[in-house]
């Protein structure tokens, strides 16, 4: 029997499908929703040294330096990986939100900010004037000087519809 398809499946390697799989399986997550996230969070590209210039964050999902310690590395050394050999950090990351990330929006908090899983959408995240708010302008959809939730997570959905699409679907 052929693995599921999704998103973004036609545009990685199938040990990465089969792992990204296997570990949302772990995690009780759509795997859709973690490639969404994936690739919104590195620019479509999947590469494990995407690096944030302005915070340092690297990788699949953004590690923060300081996250990268909290699971034993470093963003260097996660730059370093593979693709394949960083999803196990992807996925101890994601652990502790075990039955946590049912719907995309608090898989994508879970990354972005771990406070607001389980939260409303409605769930202001960042407000004018704050550094945190001005770090993720680009969010504020309605440009109201608040980023809720929903808004945060608009662009990763944006990502989910597009990567189940008939041509990156697989």
């Amino acid at each position: 029997m052929a693995p599921p398809d999704i998103a973004f499946g036609k545009v990685i390697d199938a040990a990465f499908k089969t792992k990204v799989l296997a570990i949302c399986g772990r995690l009780g997550c759509d795997p859709s929703f973690l490639m969404a996230a994936m690739a919104f969070e590195t620019g479509e590209t999947f590469s494990p040294s995407k690096r944030n210039s302005v915070s340092g964050a690297t990788g699949l999902i953004q590690f923060m330096p300081q996250t990268a310690t909290s699971l034993g590395t470093s963003t260097a050394a996660l730059a370093a990986m593979t693709a394949l050999q960083q999803l196990d950090f992807v996925e101890r990351y994601f652990t502790p939100y075990i039955g946590r990330l049912v719907a995309l929006s608090d898989l994508y908090m879970a990354i972005l900010w771990p406070a607001a899983v389980g939260k409303p959408e409605a769930k202001v995240l960042f407000a004018q004037p704050s550094a945190a708010y001005t770090q993720n302008k680009g969010l504020d959809v309605n440009r109201d000087g608040q980023i809720t939730k929903g808004e945060a997570v608009s662009k990763v959905q944006q990502k989910l519809s597009k990567g189940l699409g008939v041509g990156l679907r697989g």
